[in-house]
């Protein structure tokens, strides 16, 4: 039970908001999805107010007729919870569930996600919520999947978190004295005596401790999933048949651990949407989905949103040309999307998001981009079938959540941008046509025959001995600078840093040398270092190139290889830039098939391509147009 009930081959659709309009568009909406190929709909995110209207007070007649309507289309309902976004009443009944910034200051009403997971009033709230939908929807025709909330990511420092991470911090640690020696407590004079004098890590005068940091962050991401599980088992008690999910979202803001939240959801679902408008949306886009893959434990997983006519980056909205929301839907159903899903439906009138691109424009049906979207929805039953088959990778790149969120602190040496360390690595990949996964530091990585850890700053003693259990099988391990910088309480390893993996790497790390901002470092035959390199010491390893130019650092090894057991570990000193990477991979002789512009993807017969450029492409035998794409059989 791990996909929306009564549906077949492809998803296709996204965010319904009919309680916008009036219910005379409602009919022409279905119309217009039964043109569009649509086949389910997400409805009810949020739309708590209108189904709420008063504490204990339900209108169900509207969402009745909506959801007969898309029944009798047969149109399926992915249906929410929409916890989200509290009512107007209830942030005026209870004020202390609003969330607080690190500054103090509660937030108020007036926008989505104010709200504070760990308040009391909230969650009995969210629980009433659900249950009556459950009671009432649980078994209607239309129902193939329940969406629980909406993106979640709404940290809150307030008091009532600071009593929940008290109790979440007992649990893990059961003594004041194991919370002090984890957080090194006498630095400072921050050792505890008793658990009261515990507060949430708020803005202060100056740095704050790192570990205490790094466990609010943990707590937050469990705080959140019990909110989830709590909704989800309300659901699931209604009807076991149905499947229950949440929609992943992606930023530094968001303190979830995906690896963790996989586990409870009937189906990974995640919204992607590029930061970028130039190809950066493209590479982006293909990042998006193989993390999603690899949470999803590299099955299925689901586009849950996305937008269609624009990439909205963080400098404004750029409209999408012509075949490129079809490219970037297929870029995510080559990497294992069933389907493609966005935000939304119709565009609004009026709201925050009233200029978010939808499928329906403005301007209505007679639009470039409602042709668009019948194209490619018209288009997807055609291939379904040949989604059947995973998506094949032997190469595998780390995603450590918590050293991301370690690594945004204030007090390391230099910065450091985990995302774009790993974002890097991918791309440069993707650049030489080769797909890659992630993987937990702690998971599995015995199916891979390559796995690259970028600035995996935050190593535990686990995910240590599974980097060399992987390297010792015969397994290829590339690390970057900082990997095992610190431990799970953001102690650091000493003796050379490296996660105490000294001996796997055959090199001791004996001081880290930020550069300044702007400058390069040359390596030998081996491109540029940026920002941030280290002092290697050779203990084993040989060294593959060094700095030639640096204070300190010329003619010291800056990328080394050590043989371990049946494997190899190789160590990367430095920040590299894209050609130094791309020179590396070049001698780790990792290629694929596809290559600047091209997203190729191998699934068991069938080849996937994506030509992204503005020239024709030839891919083996298949020949792809400027700015399209092809599903083939693949050559063997």
């Amino acid at each position: 039970m791990d996909w929306p009930r009564g549906l077949d081959g492809l998803c296709y659709g996204g965010d319904y908001n009919p309680e916008q309009w009036p219910e005379e568009v409602w009919d022409d909406d279905v119309l217009l999805m039964r043109e569009a190929g649509v086949n389910l709909v997400t409805v009810g995110v949020f739309s708590w107010a209108r189904l709420e209207p008063r504490e204990g007070e339900y209108d169900f007649a509207w969402l009745d007729t909506v959801l007969g309507k898309l029944h009798a289309g047969g149109i399926a309902v992915n249906l929410a919870t929409p916890t989200a976004s509290p009512p107007p009443w209830f942030t005026l009944a209870h004020p202390d569930a609003l969330n607080v910034r690190p500054d103090g200051v509660r937030q108020v009403h007036g926008s989505r996600d104010t709200y504070d997971v760990t308040a009391p009033a909230y969650r009995e709230a969210s629980r009433r919520i659900a249950a009556a939908l459950a009671e009432r929807y649980a078994g209607h025709p239309a129902l193939a999947m329940w969406h629980v909330h909406n993106e979640y990511g709404s940290t809150s420092f307030s008091e009532h978190a600071e009593r929940a991470f008290r109790t979440w911090l007992e649990a893990k640690y059961e003594t004041l004295d194991a919370l002090n020696t984890a957080w090194w407590g006498s630095f400072w004079s921050q050792h505890y005596g008793e658990w009261d004098q515990v507060l949430a890590p708020r803005a202060t005068q100056y740095l704050a401790n790192p570990a205490h940091e790094l466990d609010f962050k943990r707590f937050t991401s469990d705080a959140m999933l019990d909110h989830y599980k709590e909704q989800r088992d309300l659901l699931r008690e209604a009807n076991p048949e149905v499947p229950v999910t949440t929609n992943l979202v992606f930023g530094q803001w968001v303190p979830v651990d995906p690896w963790k939240w996989a586990a409870e959801v009937d189906l990974v679902a995640f919204d992607s949407y590029p930061s970028a408008p130039d190809e950066r949306a493209e590479q982006q886009s293909a990042f998006h989905a193989d993390l999603s893959r690899s949470w999803a434990g590299g099955g299925d997983w689901l586009l849950m949103e996305q937008a269609a006519a624009a990439v909205h980056s963080k400098d404004g909205a750029v409209a999408k040309t012509p075949g490129r929301m079809a490219r970037h839907s297929m870029i995510h159903i080559s990497r294992g999307s069933k389907g493609a899903m966005f935000f939304q439906w119709r565009a609004g009138r009026g709201g925050a998001e009233q200029w978010h691109s939808a499928l329906v424009p403005h301007a209505g049906k007679n639009t470039r981009m409602f042709r668009e979207v019948v194209e490619f929805g018209n288009t997807l039953p055609g291939i379904a079938h040949t989604t059947a088959e995973p998506v094949e990778a032997d190469v595998a790149i780390l995603w450590s959540p918590e050293s991301w969120w370690a690594t945004a602190a204030a007090h390391l040496p230099a910065p450091v941008d985990y995302l774009e360390n790993a974002a890097q690595i991918h791309r440069v990949l993707r650049e030489r046509g080769v797909v890659a996964d992630f993987a937990s530091p702690e998971g599995d990585l015995s199916k891979y025959a390559t796995v690259i850890a970028p600035t995996t700053y935050v190593l535990s003693r686990a995910a240590a001995e599974n980097l060399r259990w992987f390297t010792a099988g015969g397994g290829r391990l590339v690390a970057s600078y900082l990997t095992g910088a610190v431990d799970e309480h953001c102690q650091v390893w000493l003796d050379g840093y490296l996660g105490g993996l000294t001996d796997l790497f055959g090199v001791r790390v004996t001081e880290h040398l930020p550069q300044p901002a702007g400058e390069r470092r040359a390596l030998w035959n081996f491109g540029a270092a940026e920002r941030f390199c280290e002092l290697v010491e050779l203990r084993g390893a040989q060294c593959v190139t060094q700095y030639a130019t640096g204070d300190l650092i010329e003619g010291q090894p800056a990328v080394t290889v050590n043989p371990f057991g049946e494997g190899e570990a190789w160590y990367v000193s430095c920040k590299l830039g894209d050609d130094a990477w791309d020179r590396l991979f070049e001698e780790l002789e990792l290629t694929g098939p596809g290559g600047p512009g091209l997203d190729v993807v191998d699934r068991g017969e069938w080849r996937f391509i994506v030509n992204h450029t503005e020239q024709e492409a030839q891919v083996g035998h298949v020949i792809v147009p400027a700015g399209s794409w092809a599903v083939d059989k693949r050559p063997r």
